[in-house]
């Protein structure tokens, strides 16, 4: 089946946030107690939320479709991980997910080089990345693409803190 890539807008932040919930649920879903899995997902994931952050000139997100499935997506906006190099105009990588069923065939990697085309124009920036610090297929993708580990922080969903790497590609 054909495939294709579209840059994200407003009027996509219910569609995204479905997909957000439930790559997030399928990857992690099973890591939190319902409650807290619950919480974080209507916080971060629920349309509004979304709408926000597509409404952001500084974001920017990509919907990824086989025929006219959503199958993943990619979205990225100002850096907010903690560490004295980051610096005003920095961009964070927030979120790369594909659905399980559609893993292992490069859509990441697709995804990614249209990200990086917009990183990068018009002039190169630096990119942050948060990482779970066991998730080892991540951090290969990442460092295949120029990302290294220069720091830790602990990300919370809800009472839960997951050990995350901080990486960063000039």
């Amino acid at each position: 089946m054909t495939t294709s890539i579209r840059r994200a807008t407003p009027t996509d932040a219910d569609l995204l946030s479905a997909l957000a919930i439930a790559t997030y649920t399928e990857t992690f879903g099973d890591s939190y107690p319902p409650e807290d899995l619950a919480a974080f997902l209507h916080a971060h994931y629920s349309p509004e939320p979304q709408r926000r952050e597509l409404e952001d000139p500084r974001s920017a997100a990509w919907l990824l479709f086989e025929g006219d499935h959503p199958i993943g997506y990619l979205a990225a906006g100002p850096n907010s991980l903690p560490h004295a190099d980051a610096q005003e105009g920095d961009i964070e990588l927030k979120r790369l997910y594909v659905l399980t069923s559609r893993q292992g065939v490069g859509h990441g990697a697709r995804l990614m080089d249209a990200f990086l085309a917009w990183l990068d124009q018009p002039h190169r920036r630096t990119l942050w990345v948060g990482v779970w610090s066991e998730n080892y297929g991540a951090q290969r993708f990442y460092a295949r693409h120029g990302c290294q580990q220069v720091g830790s922080y602990e990300f919370p969903v809800g009472d839960s803190r997951d050990l995350e790497f901080i990486l960063r590609r000039p």
